[in-house]
């Protein structure tokens, strides 16, 4: 190489030299929250001829564009809820000049109580940072994105599932649920950069696979994930599934229950089937479970989304008896803190926090400013049949949606100030928008912090 090189024209070996600086070594922008130094994903820095860099779970971005390097360049800051002041012309964005192997930070504003912890799902979790060198040691899943999670504690682990899942291969993916597990506290640490292992249900070729193929037409989704006691002292894993057909038609529903040696859900009972007379589906135990006890001292799971519609005493045999189920009125908007507007739920979940010594809930709203799904409200009850207030706007994203949120109470200790949630990231249902690379259509985690007077009322409750 020395030898061929020392043949070429000075210039045209300087060239060559600094290909290769750029090929080994790009230039380092790391994003951070001014407020507490927190790296902050999913900002993303875009130039003036439409090249759009993100920031990965560690905050990094690699910038290694040839030809910026040494150029003062603007960037153009979209932060999803993290920003940074505007101009006198109204653009929001930074002036950098980024060279080979330099290091710079953005500073950038948190403008809503929720701190983004990073993303859950998804390939290249790292991969700024692997550019960089860095986490050379993080696995990669074979999961490229997925939709809406449940949880559930089963037999001392954590199961997650997902919706529609697309994997690197064919543009057609898993379309009957995949599925992981991880142990109870998978999580030592509430801050970012969020490091989330999970042990995914594989196939032969060791790639993530279905765990609810059932019969029938299109893809199918479960709800009303949950571990419920038999009659006999065991524990059984127990789902709500639909079948769907067409965009997004619903044309079958029943009940499915996991079997443990077989690592699969399988059918229990058929609920639903679509006919011109009957295009309804009836009220069933789907949705985001919660376990409550009453004043006389029955335990129920309650299932709704975001707020409950059904409850049924918490044993397997009761949940699979619709005799059992009793309907719940749920309530149709929240009005906000500041007693000014009232905001209609679209999904989400709710949980008890003994922190706050309340009921808690997060749901995406209908139709909100920045975006049709994109934002994310908190509110409180003393019950969990509400009455829900103080609505608090906790999260944004700009012309993004955000929906199906669901709180992760079982991941920090009982009296924690430390609220968990996440949701599907994604472009569809915005306005034209434009997919964010590797974020598009996976699970982002978000954090609450329950001691933030944003989100205590001054009044009295």
């Amino acid at each position: 190489m020395f030898k061929f090189l020392s043949t070429l024209p000075i210039a045209v070996v300087f060239s060559y030299l600094c290909i290769a600086a750029y090929a080994l070594e790009p230039c380092r922008i790391e994003i951070v929250d001014a407020e507490n130094g927190w790296p902050v994903p999913l900002v993303e820095l875009r130039t003036n001829h439409q090249v759009r860099l993100v920031s990965d779970n560690a905050g990094v971005i690699a910038c290694d564009l040839p030809e910026l390097m040494g150029v003062e360049t603007w960037f153009t800051v979209e932060g999803h809820g993290y920003g940074v002041p505007a101009d006198g012309f109204g653009l929001q964005g930074v002036r950098l000049v980024p060279e080979v192997g330099k290091r710079l930070t953005v500073k950038v504003t948190r403008q809503l109580p929720a701190k983004r912890i990073g993303r859950l799902t998804g390939a290249g979790l790292f991969a700024e940072s692997q550019k960089m060198g860095e986490q050379q040691d993080w696995p990669e899943t074979g999961v490229l994105g997925c939709d809406s999670v449940q949880i559930a504690e089963h037999r001392g682990r954590l199961f997650w599932a997902w919706g529609d899942t697309t994997m690197p291969n064919y543009p057609l993916g898993l379309f009957h649920m995949s599925s992981a597990t991880t142990v109870l506290k998978p999580l030592t640490s509430f801050e970012p950069p969020l490091e989330l292992r999970f042990k995914y249900f594989t196939n032969d070729a060791g790639r993530p696979r279905n765990v609810a193929e059932f019969q029938g037409e299109g893809p199918t989704w479960l709800s009303g994930y949950v571990s419920l006691p038999d009659r006999d002292g065991g524990q059984r894993l127990v789902a709500h599934y639909v079948k769907i057909k067409g965009y997004l038609t619903a044309y079958e529903s029943g009940l499915c229950v996991w079997n443990d040696e077989a690592e699969k859900f399988v059918p229990l009972k058929k609920l639903w089937t679509k006919t011109d007379g009957d295009s309804e589906q009836p009220l069933a135990p789907e949705g985001h479970p919660v376990f409550w006890t009453d004043d006389g001292g029955t335990e129920w799971v309650l299932f709704g989304d975001p707020f409950p519609r059904l409850k049924c005493p918490a044993t397997f045999e009761a949940w699979q008896d619709p005799k059992t189920w009793q309907a719940m009125k749920s309530q149709e908007s929240v009005p906000t803190i500041d007693g000014e507007e009232k905001i209609t739920p679209h999904r989400g979940s709710v949980a008890r926090n003994e922190f706050r010594k309340r009921w808690v809930a997060v749901f995406t709203q209908l139709e909100g400013e920045s975006s049709r799904f994109g934002e994310i409200w908190y509110a409180e009850a003393s019950q969990p049949t509400g009455p829900w207030e103080n609505g608090v706007k906790v999260v944004t994203h700009n012309n993004q949606t955000f929906y199906n949120p669901r709180l992760h109470p079982e991941l920090t200790p009982a009296d924690s100030p430390v609220l968990l949630f996440e949701g599907t990231y994604t472009h569809t249902f915005a306005d034209h928008a434009v997919p964010t690379p590797r974020y598009d259509y996976n699970q982002i985690l978000y954090r609450l912090d329950l001691n933030d007077p944003a989100l205590i009322p001054t009044t009295g409750r």
